[in-house]
C-alpha cells in the first residue's frame, strides 16, 4: 500500500474521501506543528538530517532516505492493508468478525486505552528534546532525530483513530495530547516513565532500549485487538519501534565496547582510573540499567488488574503475541504465577489468568530484555572483562502495584528502611553519577569523529559510510 504524498496530510486511508474528517485534521496540523516547533528537538529545527521516510506500508521495502528539516517532516497516517475476513481472537467476542468501528458499549475503554498510547509518543519528544546540543557524533544526532520524527508520527496514528471514532471527545483529546507536557506539575503526561527526565545519552539509550521496548509490547498487544483500525495502526508503528529498539541496544553495546577498550589499555576496571580516561564504568551502567528497567516495569501496571481483564474479555487488548499462544483465549478458569508478599519474603502465587494478564506482559517484557542484556554480555566477555550487567529483580525499586514503596534489594531480598538507606547508592545512580555522565556529553559533529565514551558502530546507515555527513549542523 502506497502513500499518497501529494495531499497536504499523507495517508494511506483515502482521507480526501472523509471531508469532514480531513478538515478536522487540517485543523489539528498547525497545531502540532506549533507543538513540535516548542517541545522538539531544540536548536536543530533548521538543519537538514538525513531521515527515513515511509513511502509504502509493503514490508518488502518502505521507505526513502534523504536530506530534510524536521518541521518539514512528512507526518501522516498509515495503517496496515487489511487482512481478509479477520476475526477477534480472544475474549467473549473470540470468532466474531473484527469491528471497523467501535463497539458503543465498550467506547469508553477503548478511548482510553488510544490515549494513553497516543499521551507517550509526544511525551518521549519532549523528554528528549535538548540531546542534540550533546550529541556523541552525527550518527547518533540522526538517530535521535529519526526517533523523534517517527514517535511524532505514531502520535499522529492515534490521533487520526481518536478523530475518526470518537467523534467531539476524540477531537478534544486530540487537543489534550498537544497540551501536557512531560514532567510538568501541573499538566503532566499521563504514566510516570514519561514525565522522568532524560538528561543524557546513556539515559537516552537505556530509554530506547527498555521504554521503547515497553512500547513493543503495549503496541503488539494492541494489535491484537479486535477493533480493526486500532490493529492496523499498530502494526506498522511495530515496525518502526523496531529501530528504536536498535537505537538503544546498540547505543549501549557500542558504550561498553569503548569501556573495555579503555579497560585493556590501562590494564585496570577501577571504576575511578576509567571515568579519568573519559570513559563509563560498568557499575554506573549497571545503576543505569536497574532505574531504567524499575521505572519501566511500572508501566505495566499492578500486577492483578480489572481494567486489563475488562480490555480482554471484551476483544480490545490482548496478549502478546495472543494467535500463537495454544489456549482457549477466553481464559474463564485459566491461572497464571504472580509474586506476592508473605511477611518480609517474596512468593509466588497461582492467581486467576484473567486478571493477571499485567504481570504476564510484564514477564514477557523482561525474557526480551533479558536476552538483550546477554547480548551486552557477550560484548563485555569479548572485550576481556569478566564484570557482567544483570537485570534487576522485578520487584526493585517499584512504584506501582504489590512492591510499590518497598525496599528490595536486586537480588529480591526484602530489605529493612535501614538497609535500603546504607545501600540503594550501591544500585542506583545518585548526584555523583549524574554529575559525573553529565560531565562527558560534550557535543561531536565532525564527520566520523566520535566521543571518548562510545564506540563507532559496525557499519553506517543505509549502506552510507561511518564518516558520512548524517546531518548538517554547521
Amino acid at each position: 500500500m502506497t502513500i499518497n504524498y501529494n495531499e497536504r496530510i499523507p495517508n494511506n486511508v483515502s482521507l480526501s474521501d472523509d471531508k469532514q474528517l480531513q478538515r478536522a485534521l487540517e485543523r489539528w496540523q498547525p497545531k502540532y506543528l506549533d507543538w513540535w516547533r516548542e517541545m522538539g528537538p531544540e536548536g536543530f529545527q533548521s538543519k537538514d538530517v538525513y531521515l527515513r521516510t515511509a513511502i509504502s506500508v509493503d514490508p518488502q521495502g518502505w521507505a526513502q532516505y534523504g536530506y530534510v528539516k524536521m518541521p518539514d517532516y512528512r507526518w501522516g497516517i498509515f495503517l496496515t492493508p487489511p487482512e481478509k475476513d479477520r476475526q477477534v481472537n480472544f475474549g467473549d467476542h473470540k470468532g466474531e468478525a473484527a469491528w471497523q468501528d467501535v463497539p458503543g458499549e465498550y467506547r469508553s475503554l477503548l478511548r482510553r486505552l488510544v490515549v494513553t498510547q497516543g499521551d507517550t509518543e509526544p511525551a518521549s519528544v519532549e523528554q528528549q528534546r535538548q540531546l542534540g546540543r550533546t550529541c556523541p557524533s552525527l550518527y547518533d544526532l540522526r538517530n535521535l532525530f529519526q526517533v523523534n520524527v517517527e514517535e511524532g508520527r505514531h502520535l499522529w496514528a492515534m490521533v487520526y483513530l481518536l478523530m475518526k471514532h470518537f467523534g467531539r471527545d476524540g477531537r478534544e483529546e486530540a487537543e489534550g495530547l498537544l497540551e501536557r507536557r512531560s514532567g510538568d506539575s501541573d499538566r503532566p503526561r499521563i504514566l510516570g516513565a514519561f514525565n522522568e527526565k532524560t538528561p543524557d545519552w546513556l539515559s537516552f539509550f537505556f530509554f530506547t532500549m527498555l521504554t521503547d521496548r515497553d512500547g513493543k509490547y503495549q503496541l503488539a498487544s494492541l494489535a491484537e485487538s479486535g477493533f480493526d483500525p486500532l490493529s492496523r495502526s499498530c502494526r506498522f508503528m511495530l515496525t518502526e519501534e523496531a529501530h528504536h529498539l536498535f537505537v538503544g541496544e546498540t547505543g549501549i553495546g557500542r558504550i561498553l565496547q569503548k569501556t573495555c577498550e579503555v579497560m585493556k589499555r590501562i590494564n585496570s576496571d577501577d571504576p575511578a582510573k576509567v571515568r579519568s580516561e573519559g570513559a563509563i564504568d560498568i557499575p554506573t551502567i549497571q545503576k543505569y540499567l536497574n532505574f531504567h528497567i524499575s521505572v519501566t516495569e511500572d508501566l505495566y501496571g499492578s500486577e492483578i488488574s480489572t481494567n486489563a481483564a475488562n480490555a480482554f474479555t471484551m476483544g480490545l487488548k490482548g496478549r502478546f503475541e495472543e494467535t500463537k499462544l495454544k489456549d482457549d483465549h477466553r481464559l474463564a478458569t485459566a491461572t497464571y504465577p504472580v509474586p506476592d508478599l508473605a511477611g518480609d519474603a517474596i512468593v509466588v502465587r497461582e492467581a486467576p489468568a484473567l486478571t493477571a494478564l499485567n504481570e504476564r506482559l510484564r514477564d514477557d517484557y523482561i525474557v526480551d530484555c533479558q536476552k538483550g542484556v546477554d547480548r551486552w554480555n557477550k560484548v563485555l566477555e569479548k572485550g576481556g572483562t569478566n564484570q557482567r550487567l544483570r537485570l534487576p529483580h522485578k520487584a526493585f525499586h517499584r512504584q506501582i502495584g504489590t512492591f510499590a514503596q518497598l525496599h528490595v534489594s536486586p537480588e529480591g531480598r526484602v530489605l529493612t528502611e535501614a538497609e535500603w538507606t546504607r545501600h540503594h547508592a550501591d544500585w542506583l545512580p545518585g548526584d555523583a553519577d549524574h554529575a559525573f555522565v553529565q560531565s562527558l556529553m560534550k557535543p561531536v559533529t565532525e564527520p566520523g569523529k566520535f566521543a571518548s565514551w562510545i564506540a563507532p558502530p559496525a557499519r553506517g546507515i543505509n549502506n552510507q559510510p561511518i564518516e558520512f555527513a548524517y546531518a548538517r549542523v554547521d
